[in-house]
């Protein structure tokens, strides 16, 4: 049975209000990216990848744009190891690229981990231990005073080995389990640690403050940056990290509102992959900047390829619904959403507008290397006159007239319906011809001559019911005149309501489609569209679809 009287708050609020991050309105530019998928992602696989898939992923993130990457823990495992002695000795890492390596604040820890970073042309070492109040009484039974030595102690060794070895590496130390701890305490082990470093605008050192696990709401993480970045020792020397997870769903906006509340620097994974729910999600922090204007420092206009090579190195999916990287997120399958987005594009491309406003879409999904027509407007039992008409018109030139995308729109969905599955273009084009073009049953009209004489009068050669007939009227035109002798000769009653044509191809010869709608004597509206390189002849074809869907109905 359940029971929420068993938990309790296990965070801390600074000990001074910390709110002045709540007066920005957005992140104004792009943080440090560090990039930790080749070890808090890796370590969260069900099956860590080779060291061959790590290289190759690594690649991947250098495309991107990172330039810190975090490749590992080498003092944890045998693979850890070789895959850091694999960058370095193959010469893989650019110049303008830091790797990070993690390690515990423990002497051999430290001591292999500087072992396997010879040679590297820089680094940064990042070392941690935990200081929360509950690891502190359950884990270690140890007080606050151990802890804060253990942190310094850690710190001591760095420099020292750094010195002896001549590496140039910059330091990073975390709290980890920060969300647990109190902010005055987690200041007064930082500000010890730095004491040891005593970071200079040369090499600055980095305070990193993970949400090891999130344990409160987003506002309270942030007044803890706030508190940490106002009280720091060398702040103007100090880079200030973050590294949310997401036990709680707060991720990115445990990032965002970090940023906002004085960070400098982010620790997370492309697509969230971590433990337990995961870290932050790069994609969508950097892509949430994007839509407002922020330049995030990193690429991902190849989304499409970025998704499978990840999927292929990790084994993970990136979910359909995954913000702005899912396959279906720009995908409108609602009618209304659909005729938005149509009309949308069409007034930017009107209005020649160099901002993006479309409506349901927040970002260009072709700046993310997706495509409008395959990736955007997706037809189902759902859609409707909009999507419809959009995908005619983009993908095979056809302007139906307002109401005949209404109906076309009807013929989709009721299709999509019976055979429970997306309608494709080429099956919604098919459908479109099949359902009002050359509908020749029971009437057609064979051939038609015309002559001028107080109007036009036309001479139309029909069939219907096995008999051919010749029949005569006028009209105040050819398409006026062929209508007034059918409903003249076979007693049809209904009125021309509607007729638009235009070229389906720029070229001397090239066709041209009509489309006529009719109401009958009830009020209902029926449509045809015909196609000929003679317009005339195009628009008989599609008025005498119109009258057989009437008589049929």
């Amino acid at each position: 049975m359940m029971n929420c009287k068993k938990y309790t708050r296990q965070y801390f609020m600074p000990p001074v209000s910390c709110t002045k991050w709540v007066q920005k309105e957005y992140v104004d530019k792009a943080p440090i990216w560090c990039s930790v998928d080749l070890r808090d992602g890796n370590q969260a696989l069900v099956v860590p990848m080779t060291l061959e898939q790590k290289l190759d992923f690594f690649r991947l993130l250098v495309e991107i744009g990172f330039k810190e990457i975090e490749v590992g823990f080498p003092a944890a495992s045998d693979t850890e190891y070789q895959f850091l002695r694999a960058l370095i000795e193959r010469d893989m890492i650019p110049d303008d690229v830091t790797i990070q390596v993690l390690t515990q604040a423990r002497e051999h820890i430290i001591r292999k981990t500087f072992e396997a970073l010879q040679g590297a042309k820089r680094a940064v070492v990042h070392v941690y231990n935990s200081t929360s109040l509950a690891q502190r009484e359950q884990v270690f039974g140890k007080s606050r005073e151990e802890i804060l030595q253990i942190a310094v102690d850690g710190a001591k060794l760095l420099k020292d080995l750094t010195e002896e070895t001549g590496g140039n590496y910059q330091f990073e130390y975390s709290p980890e389990s920060f969300t647990g701890t109190e902010p005055e305490y987690a200041l007064e082990v930082c500000n010890a640690v730095l004491d040891v470093w005593k970071p200079t605008p040369e090499n600055k050192a980095i305070i990193n403050l993970p949400s090891t696990v999130q344990l409160s709401m987003p506002h309270v993480y942030a007044s803890q940056i706030e508190y940490m970045s106002e009280n720091l020792k060398y702040r103007e020397n100090v880079i200030l990290s973050l590294h949310p997870h997401n036990d709680r769903g707060c991720g990115i906006s445990d990032a965002e509102m970090g940023l906002l509340a004085g960070a400098d620097r982010i620790e997370g994974t492309l697509f969230g992959n971590g433990e337990r729910t995961g870290n932050v999600d790069i994609v969508t922090l950097a892509l949430n900047m994007y839509a407002q204007g922020v330049d995030p420092k990193l690429n991902f206009e190849n989304m499409p390829d970025i998704c499978e090579k990840y999927e292929q190195y990790t084994g993970m999916k990136v979910d359909e619904r995954s913000p702005y990287s899912g396959a279906l997120v720009f995908a409108a399958f609602s009618g209304s959403h659909q005729d938005a987005i149509a009309k949308g594009m069409k007034y930017r491309e009107e209005k020649q507008s160099d901002l993006w406003t479309v409506p349901y879409l927040p970002i260009d999904p072709t700046d993310l290397g997706r495509c409008y027509d395959a990736d955007v407007i997706r037809i189902n039992s759902q859609s409707g006159k909009g999507g419809v008409g959009y995908i005619l018109e983009q993908h095979y030139g056809l302007k139906l007239p307002k109401k005949m995308r209404e109906a076309m729109g009807y013929a989709a969905k009721a299709a999509s319906d019976i055979n429970h599955k997306e309608l494709l273009p080429e099956e919604i084009f098919q459908l479109f011809k099949d359902t009002f073009e050359n509908v020749t049953a029971p009437y057609s009209i064979t051939e038609v001559h015309f002559k001028q004489h107080n109007g036009i009068i036309a001479e139309v050669t029909t069939t219907y019911q096995d008999k051919t007939n010749v029949i005569i009227a006028s009209g105040n035109g050819r398409l006026n005149a062929v209508s007034n002798a059918l409903k003249k000769h076979y007693r049809l009653e209904y009125d021309l309501i509607t007729y638009e044509e235009h070229a389906l191809e720029q070229s001397s010869s090239s066709r041209a489609i009509a489309y006529v709608g009719i109401r009958s004597k009830s009020g209902e509206l029926f449509w045809g569209a015909g196609v000929d390189v003679d317009i005339i002849r195009a628009s008989i074809d599609a008025l005498i679809t119109a009258v057989n869907h009437m008589v049929r109905k």
